[in-house]
């Protein structure tokens, strides 16, 4: 971002965020904004304090946050996860009898009804334990990215109870009534209101609480919502409901800081990331080799900044791709390839909502441009782009390449270069871009490119005072040992694998994953996954996928 950008409101980094959690859960776009809106409708009713409501409204934001942590469990159950949960959603408050024919006719449509039956019952084998893992995942997750939005410790425990229900039946089943807090019970009387709107207005929403009052849904917030009327929807017909849900916020309404700003979009990566363990890391690794290359490639340290935090955002739309289309082995059907293609038009139009973040909308969206046209969204060519948007594409392409994907092995980093210098001279990448990309990451180069500097960086150059991967501090006090454990954790390996992989008891591995749980402040698998990136603890491991 230039110095003469318009300050980043929190509540738009939040509500990029929540954008992208609509597109991840399948529901209409804004549907995190209007929860969060008449969350807070409800709250002015019963007459809370201001910063309670500030509290209503992030979690009404944030509620879907932690989406990503289960998106390939829900996989394996439904088959498309992003057709079957918003139906799922729309009775998770309601009667056990209802979530269970739900899930009964959304599961895996495409197969008969035996088959179905026995992928059901395969995925959910472990019963009520696999799914309070599931909602203990959801909310770790939620509340880890809410703490590094920069959101209180109300916000961050509300977002930890998010599955609860009032009559005590929700999930994990800790809470019950009035244990819940408060912000959470107002949340899903909204949640379930919009839901019911947007499917047959206020006479279906005003029908369907009334029936979930006192089981799954706070009796007293159901009551407050009741009283409002017809007010409750006012202005939520419009066309976008973006600029009213940012005056709608109570409060301060604070700015993020050009120092947090990062740690913003670096919480947007890993949500992203999260969606398939294919791809953990990815965003942090492509922002990394891309502000390395506009170094290498002499542009001004703004382009620099620029391009680093466009790496960190770039494929935040890729959450609106279903898990089996990025997680299968074989070639894509037209239907397929059409959805990732148009991964790229999804990350754009979510940061483009916000004024501060439109710098790096379009530098991002283009990361799948090709010089010769063949690219997307956009079909851009050479000349209708600028540097910045070549060297984002080249450095996403080759640290992609380095990667392993469920249709090939990692390919080691002198063949990726080669490729990528292919890439070029077949017209599809900037040269002028590739050099730099292949230079910044210290590989030999074919040929000389006239106007680039030769130069490689010297092994300990990194940028932004970050540290190389061989001298990264441990943090939280985490040992050796417990950071190769938290490593091969957030690759997908179970405790007796990992034990196996390093030579230790399962009794002995399980340990330190307890004590690295409570140095790192989560309780599950998917929040140690969120730490282990935050601190560059995970990498692409061939072994460890497959």
């Amino acid at each position: 971002m230039t110095a003469s950008t318009r300050p980043l409101r929190l509540a738009e980094a939040v509500g990029a965020l929540s954008l992208a959690t609509d597109l991840a859960m399948g529901q209409p776009l804004e549907h995190g904004l209007r929860t969060a809106v008449l969350a807070v409708r409800i709250a002015q009713a019963m007459g809370l304090r201001e910063d309670d409501r500030v509290t209503v409204f992030y979690t009404g934001l944030l509620h879907f946050a932690g989406c990503t942590a289960e998106s390939e469990i829900d996989a394996r159950f439904f088959g498309d996860e992003l057709s079957a949960r918003p139906r799922m959603m729309a009775v998770a408050f309601g009667t056990r009898r209802d979530l269970i024919a739900t899930a009964s006719r959304v599961a895996h449509p495409e197969r008969a009804r035996l088959a179905r039956a026995a992928a059901m019952a395969s995925s959910a084998f472990g019963g009520v334990t696999e799914f309070r893992k599931w909602a203990a995942s959801h909310c770790d997750v939620a509340s880890v990215l809410g703490a590094r939005m920069g959101l209180s410790h109300q916000v961050q425990t509300a977002l930890r109870h998010l599955w609860e229900r009032w009559d005590g039946r929700g999930m994990p089943g800790d809470l019950r009534g009035g244990q819940i807090p408060l912000a959470v019970r107002l949340m899903q009387v909204a949640q379930d209101a919009d839901m019911a709107w947007q499917q047959g207005g206020g006479v279906l929403a005003e029908s369907l609480l009334a029936e979930r009052a006192g089981c799954g849904l706070d009796p007293g917030a159901v009551t407050a919502f009741l009283s409002l009327g017809e007010t409750a929807y006012a202005g939520l017909d419009a066309p976008s409901i973006w600029d009213a849900a940012l005056v709608a916020e109570p409060g301060p309404q604070p700015v993020v800081s050009e120092d947090r700003l990062d740690a913003c979009l670096s919480a947007i990566a890993d949500f992203a990331d999260l969606k398939s363990m294919w791809m953990l890391g990815h965003s942090r690794g492509v922002a990394e080799l891309a502000e390395r290359a506009a170094v290498v490639a002499g542009l001004p340290e703004a382009d620099q900044v620029l391009l680093r935090r466009a790496g960190l955002v770039h494929d935040i739309g890729r959450v609106a791709v279903p898990v089996n289309v990025w997680a299968k082995p074989g070639p894509l059907n037209r239907d397929e390839r059409e959805q990732v293609r148009l991964h790229a038009y999804h990350t754009e139009r979510v940061l483009d909502a916000a004024a501060a973040l439109r710098p790096l909308a379009r530098l991002a969206g283009s990361h799948g441009e090709r010089c010769d046209g063949s690219g997307y969204h956009r079909a851009s060519r050479a000349t209708e782009l600028p540097l910045t948007a070549w060297l984002l594409a080249a450095a996403d392409c080759y640290h992609a390449m380095g990667e392993p994907r469920p249709y090939r092995r990692a390919l080691p980093a002198g063949t990726a270069a080669s490729e990528l210098s292919r890439e070029a001279d077949a017209g599809r990448l900037a040269a002028e871009a590739v050099h730099a990309v292949l230079t910044a990451a210290g590989q030999p180069q074919p040929r000389p490119v006239t106007g680039m500097a030769a130069e490689r960086p010297p092994p300990e150059y990194q940028p932004g005072g970050r540290q190389p991967a061989g001298r990264r501090p441990r943090p939280a006090g985490l040992s050796e040992r417990e950071c190769e454990v938290l490593g091969l954790l957030a690759r997908g390996l179970a405790t007796k694998q990992v034990a196996r992989r390093l030579g230790i008891s399962p009794k002995t591995c399980d340990h330190h994953i307890q004590r690295l749980y409570g140095k790192a402040g989560v309780s599950t698998r998917a929040g140690a996954t969120l730490f282990a990136l935050e601190h560059g603890l995970v990498r692409p491991d061939e072994t460890v996928i497959r």
